[in-house]
């Protein structure tokens, strides 16, 4: 592995993580414009993979997506490489952030500021989901299964590591019971 790579996926994730307020999900647009458009280390698929596990797995999603990407590009060095690019600007802002946001969050233009950064973020999230759609399946049962996940994350209030593992046997039973049919 080169370190030429190593120090380029470093310093895109040092980038997305430095500029991207709003977490993970708003993360995950800039995450897919950079890896896949601009420097095609990955496909549209592989992001749309990356996510899903992602989301899976323990931890913050755009550092678990951090992670797959630079392991997918670079091994376990440039999982290294990405996750600590990731991981570094938001240590240093959160340390100078918290010294300074007790003394200031009374402030109003402070409140209006974060109710700014909200709507901002809300708009990230939406266009991560737009761009992903395309590459989401499709079908009834997709739609249903979707229908179904929101249905119990937002009204039920089911843990959402209970819908991903519940998708995730669905649509592996699915899966399954595809391949018996065409088999027969």
């Amino acid at each position: 592995m080169k370190i030429k790579r190593l120090f380029s996926l470093f310093w895109t994730f040092f980038r997305i993580g430095a500029f991207t307020f709003g977490g993970g999900f708003a993360m995950i647009p800039l995450i897919q414009r950079e890896v896949v458009e601009k420097r095609k280390w990955i496909t549209d698929e592989d992001i749309l993979d990356i996510v899903a596990i992602a989301e899976s797995t323990p931890g913050p999603i755009a550092i678990n997506a951090a992670t797959f990407v630079g392991f997918r590009v670079g091994g376990f060095f440039g999982a290294l490489f990405a996750t600590v690019g990731m991981v570094l600007p938001s240590f240093c802002i959160i340390i100078a952030i918290s010294a300074l946001l007790e003394r200031f969050n009374e402030v109003r233009a402070v409140k209006y500021a974060f109710f700014g950064i909200r709507a901002g973020v809300l708009a990230l999230i939406i266009k991560a989901l737009w761009t992903l759609k395309d590459k989401a399946p499709k079908g009834i049962f997709s739609y249903i299964l979707m229908a179904l996940a929101f249905v119990f994350a937002t009204f039920f209030k089911v843990n959402v590591l209970y819908i991903i593992a519940g998708c995730a046997v669905v649509g592996l039973v699915s899966a399954l019971l595809s391949e018996r049919r065409a088999g027969k």
